[in-house]
């Protein structure tokens, strides 16, 4: 796995499980449930991501089948999220909002920085 990937993965996984901590002692367990859960929906749709853009760019040789990869990652992404965001709000009836989205858009800034970062 590309290092960078690896990183954002990690970076994802560590503010989730922040998220859960502070929601939970905050809030409760319901909400430390939420905040796990929309961080996971950020980081499953990274790996959704990484699995299909990252598959295809490695044998990608030029640049139209490079961003067709690219492009098709996003999709997944999209997809997986889409998928994910139902799943929760309708199997999980004690779902808090609040940490669920928090979590969720703190995790995605992860993703972001990523974008950002040098090596």
């Amino acid at each position: 796995m590309h290092p960078q990937v690896r990183w954002v993965l990690r970076s994802q996984l560590l503010v989730t499980l922040l998220a859960g901590l502070v929601a939970g002692l905050t809030l409760g367990t319901n909400a430390a449930v939420s905040a796990v859960l929309g961080g996971g929906i950020a980081i499953a749709s990274a790996l959704a991501y990484a699995w299909r853009a990252l598959r295809s760019a490695r044998v990608a040789v030029d640049a139209r089948r490079a961003l067709n990869a690219q492009v098709l990652g996003e999709g997944y992404k999209f997809a997986v999220t889409l998928l994910l965001f139902s799943l929760v709000f309708t199997a999980y009836a004690a779902l808090v909002p609040l940490p669920f989205f928090l979590a969720y858009a703190a995790t995605i800034v992860v993703y972001w920085i990523a974008l950002l970062r040098q090596r």
